[in-house]
C-alpha cells in the first residue's frame, strides 16, 4: 500500500560526495516552494564575527522542452 505524499514547501539536502574543490557545495538537493521545483546549494561557512553558518544558493529547476524530450524518445536510425 503506497501513500502519496504532498512534497509542497518541502525539500532535502544530502552530502555532496562529489565535491572535488572548495567552490563546490556541501550539500545539494531540491526545495519544492509553492509547487515550483528548485536545486538548493549549500556550503558550510564560518566567520569571526557570526562562527559557524550555512550559505545556500537557489535556482529554479527548468524543464526540458518538448523538442529535447521528443529526440531522447526516439530511436535513431542507424
Amino acid at each position: 500500500m503506497s501513500k502519496e505524499y504532498d512534497n509542497t514547501n518541502r525539500g532535502a539536502s544530502f552530502i555532496n560526495n562529489r565535491k572535488d574543490k572548495p567552490t563546490q557545495p556541501d550539500l545539494t538537493g531540491k526545495i519544492n516552494i509553492e509547487g515550483v521545483e528548485y536545486r538548493i546549494s549549500t556550503w558550510k561557512q564560518e566567520s569571526p564575527k557570526a562562527g559557524k553558518y550555512l550559505s545556500h544558493a537557489v535556482s529554479r529547476i527548468e524543464e526540458q522542452p518538448a523538442v529535447v524530450e521528443q529526440a531522447l524518445q526516439e530511436e535513431v536510425p542507424f
